[in-house]
């Protein structure tokens, strides 16, 4: 088992001492190399200070001036370590003091010099907490073309200022020139170079190479499982049985519904409806309830942890978990039952959340229409069995989600959020984008009805998870900066627009939205919004709740 600094050290506490051999169970060291990486480890943060032993146990020790950041680098060689917490300051490194770290990595960074109001603060890299990148795209080059071939490779990218020694491998000699995938096999130590191995050669240039082996490579993306995690895929159980159900509410026999292009398989989501008193609405969002299936800790909880998310790339995604998986038995596939967490949310005509409740539920879909389907379903003042052939059934249910999601889109925009009216983008999200604000104007009708509700069901859980303080990840965005925006009102206005700040120190989601509305009667409407666009900062996720700029 591969394991960071990063990781070893969240192992370990300033209050608790902990075993070696418990940090073995928790790293998953199980053969005699990882053991003896981890004791070297231990052993050289205890040297610097980082740990302190105790009766052969170790606890964290909180050193003054060392600040943990990730590093920006320069093709010049100098890099600024960048904090995470906000309103830190940049410390600036030199190349001779990057201890072999490389760009995008994490570091602790000792502070050697103070900073002052015309200068960063500068420091020196004590320890490289995580590797950022596992492999490089680079070229090769023969570097003793007399007696023994020796091969090295040169990085493409300029902010990597070093050559990898490469293994010798079959064919090498065919790769001189050519662009390939690296994979490294030891950073550096000292002064000895790192040392790579080419596992694809991926063409002449990289106009040569296919764009999707470009990405991945660059990236770093999987695109392949190990034969164990393959092989616990296999072993997860097809069928639900009578002890699977117990203790969940039955929604089998609800009519629900689920969206996608005609080629997506791994459907995780579905929706059901019905209308209930007082013609509020009971809104059903059933998530897969993958985790009844993954356990913790098992091989494929690890994969899925270290690659995140699935990648969208187009027409290719690189899921989390295995195909055989992924698309049969953590989907919400038509006609078949399915493990659940469902949202039921109560909203009202005014598009006001009533009450919710969560629980863990059986599903079953009973249709799983392609956007273009449920558009022309909803765009039909009658049922059309061309559209779909159970379009009698269907036909009312499309015409109230979407009222559904009317309503809840005019109480987002009563609140002050706003929509950019921006070209439409070849991938599409099912929630928000980077940018925070929904871009619905540019999207389908099917794609912003299916983004406004499962907005609507991230907020409750959001709401819920606060209100009982305990941890989780929120989708959070700052709001932009009041002098960038003052700025962009000036020139706005120059350009003929009539924009005003009620309160210029503290920008409000409302302020676009008015914007917004100003451009569209405007020329300059597409050159505005993307002004507009660059004054917003990216949506990030946040252990803290905070507000959403873009959602109001």
């Amino acid at each position: 088992m591969k394991f960071s600094i990063a990781t070893l050290l969240a192992n370990i506490s300033e209050e608790k001492l902990v075993a070696p051999k418990a940090l073995e169970k928790k790293l998953d060291c199980q053969e005699e190399a990882s053991i003896r990486k981890l004791q070297i480890a231990l052993d050289a943060l205890e040297r610097i200070g980082i740990l302190a032993k105790d009766k052969g146990r170790y606890r964290r020790v909180e050193l003054e001036n060392l600040v943990e950041a990730k590093l920006h680098c320069s093709s010049k060689g100098f890099c600024f370590a960048i904090q995470e917490k906000e309103g830190s300051e940049d410390v600036y490194v030199r190349e001779s003091h990057l201890s072999n770290a490389w760009n995008g990595d994490r570091v602790l960074v000792k502070i050697v010099k103070e900073g002052s109001r015309r200068r960063s603060p500068e420091g020196k890299v004590e320890v490289i907490l995580e590797r950022a990148n596992p492999s490089v795209l680079a070229r090769v080059k023969q570097v003793h073309p007399e007696g023994q071939p020796h091969y090295r490779a040169i990085p493409l990218d300029d902010r990597l200022l070093f050559e990898l020694d490469l293994l010798p491998t079959e064919n090498l000699e065919n790769a001189i020139d050519h662009l390939v995938h690296v994979e490294i096999v030891r950073y550096p130590l000292g002064s000895q170079r790192p040392i790579g191995k080419v596992v694809q050669i991926l063409g002449s240039d990289a106009e040569a190479a296919e764009d999707i082996d470009i990405v991945c490579c660059k990236h770093d993306l999987p695109r392949d499982f190990s034969p164990r995690v393959l092989e616990e895929a296999e072993l997860l159980v097809s069928n639900l049985s009578k002890s699977d159900l117990k203790n969940k509410l039955d929604l089998r026999r609800q009519l629900t519904l689920s969206f996608g292009d005609t080629n997506k398989k791994d459907i995780n989501h579905a929706i059901s409806l019905e209308t209930i008193k007082s013609g509020q609405w009971r809104l059903g969002i059933h998530i897969a309830d993958i985790p009844y299936y993954v356990q913790q800790e098992s091989l494929l909880d690890k994969e899925a942890c270290s690659r995140g998310l699935s990648v969208n790339l187009g027409k290719a995604t690189i899921p989390i978990f295995p195909e055989t998986i992924s698309f049969d038995r953590l989907a919400l596939l038509p006609e078949r039952d399915r493990l659940a967490l469902s949202i039921a949310i109560v909203i009202d005509n005014k598009g006001q959340i009533v009450e919710f409740e969560i629980e863990p539920s059986v599903i079953s879909v009973n249709y799983q229409l392609t956007y273009e389907e449920l558009e022309a379903m909803f765009d039909s003042e009658e049922p059309d069995e061309s559209i779909h052939p159970d379009a009698e059934e269907l036909h009312p249910f499309i015409q109230e989600i979407f009222a559904v999601s009317n309503a809840l889109r005019n109480a987002r925009l009563r609140r002050g959020a706003f929509e950019l009216n921006l070209p439409e983008q070849i991938s599409y999200y099912d929630e928000e984008g980077d940018l925070g604000a929904i871009v619905s104007p540019s999207i389908s009708p099917g794609r912003a009805m299916v983004a406004e509700l499962t907005v609507v069901a991230n907020q409750v859980i959001a709401s819920h998870l606060q209100a009982l303080g305990v941890p989780a990840i929120y989708r959070v965005q700052n709001g932009p900066e009041p002098t960038e925006v003052q700025e962009f009102v000036k020139l706005a206005n120059n350009m003929g627009a009539q924009l005003y700040l009620e309160t210029p120190e503290e920008i409000q989601p409302a302020d676009f939205q008015a914007f917004v509305e100003e451009f569209s009667n405007l020329k300059a409407e597409k050159i505005m919004t993307y002004l507009l666009e660059d004054s917003l900062k990216s949506a990030s996720y946040s252990t803290t709740a905070k507000p959403h700029f873009g959602l109001a």
